[in-house]
């Protein structure tokens, strides 16, 4: 898996403080986790934005405090950003440990070609994008694949129990939900297309 390194110091303004900040390129943000002592940082914003496209929320992030010797392995967990203007608010990382199995939503990624495909009329569909798992940290995959090449027919779909992931790595999704399927095109018939105008008048 891609190695993401963020570093990032500790914080003693809050509140009101945080909007000077933020003009000033630095962005407020807070690490947590289960057993762990909860820290205010910050960082620059640049910065942040960068590990944050790089990481989306299933990549782990090696994060390095200011001070501290050690680095942390962290999760992304929510990010605020303004409405109107995007601009990045504030950011919070999730703390994990390596004996801890963690659940985490991970992008579903499509591989092979179907078959079914090969008629023009119809269409691949990612019904679930994500889906959850849980595993170690050190087991956390960047994506599932789901190979499509048994998709023969209008008629066949990938369900969550169909997917094989990879060793240590348990989905929580209900294995009957449909994760891909093919969509066939429906044209509306001439005859269908006449009847609006003649509904619409009577409606009149």
């Amino acid at each position: 898996m891609e190695k993401i390194s963020l570093e990032l110091q500790k914080r003693e303004t809050a509140g009101k403080h945080n909007s000077a900040l933020r003009r000033g390129g630095v962005t407020p943000a807070h690490v947590f986790g289960h057993g762990v002592e909860s820290l205010s940082l910050e960082g620059q914003t640049a910065d942040l934005e960068q590990a944050l496209s790089r990481a989306g929320t299933s990549h782990l992030i090696n994060l390095k405090i200011k001070g501290e010797k050690r680095t942390r392995a962290v999760l992304i967990r929510e990010i605020q950003r303004k409405p109107a203007s995007g601009l990045l608010l504030h950011v919070d990382l999730y703390q994990v440990k390596s004996t801890e199995k963690m659940t985490v939503d991970v992008p579903v990624h499509v591989v092979g070609v179907a078959p079914a495909l090969q008629t023009r009329t119809n269409t691949l569909l990612v019904d679930m994008p994500h889906l959850s798992i849980e595993c170690l940290p050190a087991d956390l995959p960047a994506r599932l694949d789901v190979d499509v090449s048994s998709l023969k027919t209008a008629t066949d779909v990938i369900r969550v129990g169909d997917i094989r992931p990879p060793d240590g790595v348990t989905i929580l999704n209900d294995h009957e939900l449909m994760v891909v399927k093919i969509e066939i095109e429906r044209k509306v018939a001439p005859e269908a297309a006449e009847v609006t105008p003649v509904a619409a008048a009577a409606e009149e």
